[in-house]
């Protein structure tokens, strides 16, 4: 392999994984992580024994398991590996990859169901507890992939090596106002007896449940809220509330509010007179994903406030838009 290609999928690279159609025995994070992933002897979980890697149940129905995945850094792939390490009685006997080119942050719906798929690496044969590596023949830069494997199993890794694509420089691209490295300010909340909210605008991945932003369990009415204070005054068009690790705990649904108050301190934004304009409605939630809502928001928003209903956790809130003229 070329000393110069680099792993376009690697978690520690933006990598993310998105969506699986099972991963009943092991989490499909682990296939973006370092290493070839390590086995323990007696270690087992609730649902059977345990394995650093992605791994879907037996599967008793028609059609095959996969994975989609958004490339931490879009680019030209040049060769792939399937790793199988440790996965012996459990792996695929076939896999095969297919790829697209869409915006970093497109919905799930519009992932699944777009025609841009292509299939860069047809069916192949798999070796358990082996590196199964395969070179891709395109000169097309992606920015998703979809991996199938056959019918079901396991996979330790998932390597996508190829070189990144710098020549998006587009000054007026979508940036994250709530991101801390971008200036975002988280000023207060209504709990944080678990996690704390400042997590919320970290620029990495959550890590665990604990890398994010929890609330108690709330037992009378109401719902919890955090105000932030953006980077500065922008046009939001997308934003991101990432559930990740958050599976039996996170919000029902939540809703976003905004404002253009650019001279107010931030303790008047926790006054409960304080008026805020709606930019989206209170909209249901899943876990352990990225859901993603389009605004079509065309007034500066200098603040937001994120309501949960009622309670529980997320990992990361992303408040993408346009600096405003």
């Amino acid at each position: 392999m070329d000393n110069t290609l680099i792993d376009l999928a690697l978690e520690s690279n933006g990598g993310r994984t998105l969506l699986t159609s099972d991963d009943f025995f092991a989490p499909k994070e682990n296939l973006l992580k370092p290493g070839r992933g390590e086995f323990i002897e007696d270690k087992y979980t609730d649902h059977g024994k345990w394995m650093d890697g992605w791994e879907s149940r037996r599967k008793r129905t028609e059609g095959n398991d996969w994975c989609i995945l958004r490339l931490g850094k879009p680019g030209i792939i040049s060769e792939v590996d399937i790793d199988t390490h440790h996965f012996v009685g459990n792996f695929p006997s076939h896999a095969s990859i297919e790829a697209c080119t869409m915006p970093e942050y497109s919905g799930l719906d519009e992932l699944i169901e777009t025609g841009e798929w292509i299939e860069i690496l047809p069916k192949v044969e798999l070796k358990g507890n082996s590196q199964n590596k395969f070179g891709i023949s395109s000169d097309q830069t992606f920015t998703h992939l979809r991996l199938h494997i056959y019918p079901d199993g396991g996979v330790a890794r998932f390597r996508v090596y190829g070189n990144p694509n710098h020549s998006d420089k587009n000054e007026n691209k979508l940036i994250d106002f709530a991101l801390a490295d971008n200036g975002g300010e988280m000023i207060s909340c209504s709990d944080m007896h678990f996690s704390h909210m400042e997590n919320l605008i970290k620029p990495s991945t959550g890590i665990d449940m604990s890398d994010g932003w929890e609330t108690k369990r709330r037992r009378g009415p109401g719902y919890d809220w955090s105000i932030l204070k953006l980077g500065s005054p922008c046009n939001i068009e997308l934003v991101i509330v990432d559930t990740l690790h958050f599976k039996g705990n996170f919000p029902d649904s939540c809703s976003v509010e905004g404002c253009n108050e650019s001279d107010k301190t931030n303790d008047l934004f926790i006054d409960e007179n304080m008026e805020w304009m709606e930019l989206l409605p209170n909209s249901k939630l899943a876990g352990n994903q990225e859901n993603v809502f389009i605004l079509n928001q065309h007034s500066p928003i200098t603040h937001i406030r994120f309501n949960i209903f009622p309670d529980g956790g997320v990992s990361r809130l992303r408040i993408l838009g346009r600096k405003a003229s």
